[in-house]
């Protein structure tokens, strides 16, 4: 932003005249899509490439995991003051250092030869990342009229699920013929790319009664209990649930979370105005983020191992077997937008969640030898249900939440998603690694193989965790056979319980979405003034 501001009123679906396509609703939607598309990228191809990560750099399953984690807390911590700074400074100026530091944390990871290093880099991507995505959907909420708005996220959302697409297949390529290291160096260019469009394209928006003040306390407080929260629920599966350790985080996050409320009714401007919540339908979106992201991000993180360690797939291969899920995504995004726009969020949402529930169960009936066809059904069914929800809760929560509070909301709306995976990987982790410590030594007995001292058992739950056998070369092949069986029925009783849980709690969701009506406020996108 230069030193002299200038403002001047222009309709929201209008390029501000002599700046060509600067400001342009669909130019801007392009813009923030390549941005959105990077950290989307980078989600999939992580996940297709964590198990050539466990093996290069001899890393534990709880490593594995937090290559996953560290980057859910960084991003938990700090979306929503993140969205605030959106909210303060602009949008455009936070998306821009978002894009160009997730790039070059991207690079970094590429360029590290440790587990410590690339969990750090990881956090690093979190914090950028935080700056990056509620100002996107900032950026949206203030550019597009009331009624092009859902359509404008539908076509975000089909973004993200196109590069979810790509990434499970980009990353096998890249994975099976170049390296790991490769999938994190494919951000860099197109981090370029959204900078470059960025600061051609895009134009600061600011609502007329935008913040001009910071909540220095009150984000103290809630980083604080959104650390507690999300560090307790990341440690739980290691110290386990009834540790006095891990209740005293929660109860710890208890505590700043109702501090930081008390604090939040009396400072002049709130870093979230708790009237927000007065409004059940952005409430019930919130809770909704939560509750898909539990049984999506939670479930994933096991199949992956599925595909790869118990099926024997390359990562090329088994990227092609998450492209129904993907693919699902990119065709229903748009058509759920069109479909909320005609008839409200409730129904697209309900029956996306339904259809959640219904897949997870599918997926909680894979055997060792489940064929393609069956599992690509499962999949494609879970994209099916994920797209009305990745595109109904977001205008729920964005729709019903002040202009000037558009950064915040989106702050929310991704803070509930990160949320949301940390307690699914968190929670369907402890309920993996419960039911592998339960089975695997009765498994082991039955099949009549040598005991094992107690810590060679823990090393071996550890392996079957993530599907794979704890056979070593020297092992006779008959021997190893037996344990390969074991090792992979043993995981598969787990992911399948761990499943069924997240069902569950996609049927939970399905009453949650009755609650959830279209956003009172998406109109007021009008009233934003171009910096």
């Amino acid at each position: 932003m230069t030193s002299q501001t200038t403002i001047e009123t222009a309709g929201p679906g209008d390029a501000v005249p002599g700046k060509g396509l600067r400001g342009h609703p669909w130019f801007t939607l392009i813009t923030v899509a390549v941005g959105v598309m990077m950290v989307a990228l980078d989600g999939t191809i992580v996940a297709i490439a964590n198990p050539a990560i466990q093996k290069d750099l001899h890393a534990s399953f709880a490593d594995v995991q937090w290559i996953t984690n560290g980057y859910f807390l960084a991003l938990a911590v700090c979306l929503i003051t993140a969205g605030k700074l959106g909210d303060r400074f602009g949008h455009r100026q936070t998306f821009l250092i978002g894009v160009v530091g997730f790039a070059a944390a991207s690079g970094a990871i590429g360029l590290s030869s440790s587990i410590a290093l690339v969990v750090t880099f990881r956090v690093l991507q979190g914090l950028f990342g935080a700056l990056l995505m509620p100002a996107a959907l900032g950026l949206l909420r203030a550019t597009f009229p009331a009624e092009k708005l859902n359509m404008a996220i539908g076509i975000w959302g089909m973004v993200i699920g196109a590069s979810t697409a790509g990434g499970p297949i980009l990353g096998g390529v890249l994975v099976e013929h170049v390296n790991w290291q490769s999938v994190f160096f494919i951000n860099v260019p197109v981090g370029v790319l959204a900078v470059a469009l960025g600061v051609g394209i895009l134009l600061d928006h600011r609502a007329e009664n935008a913040p001009r003040s910071f909540d220095l306390l009150g984000i103290a407080l809630l980083s604080a209990a959104m650390f507690c929260l999300v560090w307790a629920l990341i440690k739980a599966p290691t110290w386990g649930w009834g540790d006095g350790k891990t209740w005293l985080f929660i109860v710890a996050s208890v505590a700043l979370f109702a501090g930081f409320a008390f604090w939040e009714t009396r400072v002049r401007e709130p870093l979230i105005p708790l009237a927000l919540f007065r409004s059940v339908s952005l409430s019930a979106g919130v809770v909704l983020m939560v509750l898909m992201a539990i049984a999506f991000m939670g479930g994933l993180f096991f199949v992956t191992f599925y595909l790869q360690n118990v099926h024997g797939m390359s990562p090329v291969d088994a990227g092609l077997h998450l492209l129904p899920l993907t693919g699902m995504m990119i065709v229903g995004s748009p058509l759920a937008g069109a479909a909320i726009t005609a008839m409200g969020p409730r129904i697209p949402l309900v029956a996306g969640m339904a259809c959640t529930a219904v897949a997870m169960w599918g997926i909680s009936t894979l055997e060792t030898d489940t064929g393609s066809g069956m599992m690509s059904l499962w999949f494609a069914l879970l994209g099916l249900g994920l797209a009305p929800v990745m595109v109904g809760a977001t205008e729920v929560i964005v729709g019903n939440a002040p202009l000037e509070l558009s950064g915040v909301a989106g702050g929310l709306q991704q803070s509930a998603m990160q949320i949301g995976g940390s307690l699914g990987t968190a929670v369907l982790g402890a309920i993996m690694a419960s039911k592998v410590d339960s089975d695997l030594p009765g498994n082991w007995a039955d099949a009549g193989l040598p005991p094992l001292s107690p810590e060679q058992l823990d090393k071996a739950s550890e392996a079957v965790q993530v599907g794979a056998a704890p056979v070593t070369p020297e092992t006779p092949p008959q021997v190893a056979a037996q344990i390969t069986d074991v090792a992979h029925d043993t995981f598969i009783s787990g992911m399948s319980l761990a499943s069924l849980t997240a069902a569950g709690v996609a049927a939970v969701a399905v009453l949650v979405a009755f609650l959830a009506k279209r956003g009172e406020n998406a109109e007021a996108g009008g009233g934003a003034v171009h910096i």
